[in-house]
């Protein structure tokens, strides 16, 4: 059967397919696929009446090709691919503002860039933070608070800025046998002043003084640090080291402040084996030395020039005094000069912001590191500053004025000792020349 409109067929169709015999479109045809049941009761035929005894008419058996008539795409519907019932897109727009839903519609949400780093920087600071809230109170734990002020009788008054007396003794605390032959130091029991120095801080730059420890001072009246008995002063006049040997470090601070009449506000004393460790901590200490010498008591043997000494090469060099044609004069200058340099190594951000230097300097110099009980590590980083700004030339270094020797003791020089005092107790630029 021929389904083509009249007067066409398969075979005469040429080139004019897809039109009528007067060049006019086609009437649509009846194709297979497209059959539908009928919506409505189809004419001269009772509509049925579904129950029990009446079958559901079948609908129209499914095309060849899988299509299913009862299949509704939903197209032209009005309703948005991929969306809910309703009419709402899922990664369109909304009455409530813009959803992605989860679906971002081949778009990417551009990155908070600001956010981002804010939360990074709040993160940064608060680690910051923590460590050196930490740090804070694992060094400060650490302090070795022995030295009691308040046993020191009949003190002088406070004057403007802040006086720290620094110590080094000669104790031998923690060192083995191989470390007192390593370093030199013998094995004598007990502990003895090898240095003393007064460091004043104030508005007119720090100001670095030497004590030399062969200094002639008279002995006060004191009070025992242990016993608590009451010693009588009889004016006998002693070497200053033999102060710290008698009663330790309180009549020594006593001692200094009635022969200067300077309040020091602050004591610090470090160990050989302390001293050595610090050195060893910050990598070594670069000193510029102007001239040769040999000790064969401290162990010392350096050649002249730039060299960087190590911890044993640094405790004999601030201990060498027998190398020296001024003895204990000579040697306070190279104490000063070395401690200056110590303090300027570890302050740098070098050793301040590298952990594996900072804790193993902090560490080393806190267990052997012995102050008064009002001292703590702000006190400890002024003081360390102060040292450092005398090596930058912000500051005076000086030994104490001498004028003579009395018994081999070395006498000061009471007029300008006078003058001195009084500069430091004003917190004035100092003008007074040491030896």
């Amino acid at each position: 059967m021929n389904d083509w409109p009249q007067g066409w067929s398969e075979n005469s169709r040429g080139d004019r397919y897809g039109r009528g015999s007067a060049g006019e479109p086609e009437s649509a045809r009846a194709m297979r696929q497209v059959r539908r049941e009928p919506s409505g009761p189809v004419p001269g035929r009772p509509a049925p009446q579904y129950g029990a005894n009446v079958p559901r008419q079948p609908s129209a058996p499914p095309y060849e090709g899988g299509y299913d008539p009862g299949y509704d795409s939903g197209y032209n519907t009005g309703q948005v691919y991929g969306a809910p019932q309703g009419g709402q897109g899922g990664g369109g727009y909304n009455d409530g503002g813009y959803d992605d839903g989860g679906y971002d519609g081949g778009y990417r949400r551009t990155p908070d860039w600001g956010r981002r780093v804010k939360r990074t920087a709040v993160t940064v600071v608060t680690a910051l933070l923590v460590v050196t809230v930490g740090t804070y109170f694992w060094a400060d734990s650490k302090l070795r608070e022995e030295v009691d002020l308040s046993k020191v009788i009949e003190r002088p008054e406070e004057g403007d800025g802040t006086n720290y007396l620094i110590v080094g003794s000669d104790s031998r605390e923690g060192m083995s046998d191989e470390d007192k032959k390593r370093l030199h130091t013998g094995s004598a029991d007990g502990k003895r002043t090898d240095s003393m120095m007064i460091l004043h801080t104030g508005s007119n730059g720090p100001t670095l003084i030497s004590l030399p420890r062969d200094s002639d001072v008279e002995i006060p009246s004191f009070k025992g640090s242990d016993s608590g008995k009451f010693y009588e002063g009889t004016g006998r006049r002693v070497k200053l080291n033999a102060a710290y040997a008698e009663d330790g470090p309180e009549l020594l601070v006593r001692t200094v402040e009635y022969n200067t009449g300077l309040h020091i506000d602050h004591y610090v004393e470090i160990g050989f084996a302390g001293f050595a460790n610090i050195v060893d901590a910050v990598g070594g200490v670069e000193m510029d030395i102007p001239k040769a010498f040999k000790d064969e008591k401290s162990g010392a043997d350096f050649e002249a020039g730039k060299q960087t000494l190590n911890g044993e090469q640094a405790l004999a060099f601030v201990r060498t005094r027998y190398a020296f044609a001024g003895s204990d004069l000579d040697r306070t200058k190279n104490q000063q000069k070395f401690l200056s340099a110590l303090a300027n190594q570890a302050a740098t951000p070098g050793t301040v912001l590298n952990p594996f230097r900072l804790y193993p300097t902090l560490s080393a110099g806190l267990d052997t590191l012995i102050v008064s009980e009002d001292t703590g590590l702000f006190d400890l980083a002024s003081m360390f500053w102060a040292m450092k700004g005398v090596t930058g030339g912000e500051g005076t270094s000086m030994n104490m004025p001498i004028s003579g020797s009395s018994g081999g003791n070395l006498v000061w020089d009471k007029a300008k000792v006078k003058q001195l005092v009084e500069q430091l107790n004003n917190d004035e630029r100092v003008t007074v020349k040491g030896n």
